[in-house]
């Protein structure tokens, strides 16, 4: 156990930071799943903008790297183009 004052204060700001991190993880992947199950063209355009957002989101914050949250937008960008 931590015997420093900033010790217990640094335990308790992490487990926060990690707590956040985790959220706009799993939202975003959840939006990436919305937007890689829909088959109309035009609800994917309208989605892809706000998912690219939130991968550069999570890639300015360090949450994902930058070359991961690349080719996530790219594949998802080739996705919502192949449709029809």
């Amino acid at each position: 156990m931590a015997n420093h004052k900033s010790a217990l204060k640094r335990i308790r700001s992490n487990e926060t930071k990690r707590l956040t991190n985790r959220y706009q993880l799993k939202t975003t992947r959840t939006f990436v799943k919305k937007l890689k199950t829909t088959t109309d063209k035009g609800e994917a355009a309208e989605l892809l903008p706000k998912v690219i957002s939130m991968i550069d989101k999570l890639a300015k914050n360090n949450i994902v790297h930058k070359n991961n949250a690349s080719n996530h937008k790219s594949k998802l960008t080739k996705h919502v183009a192949s449709l029809s």
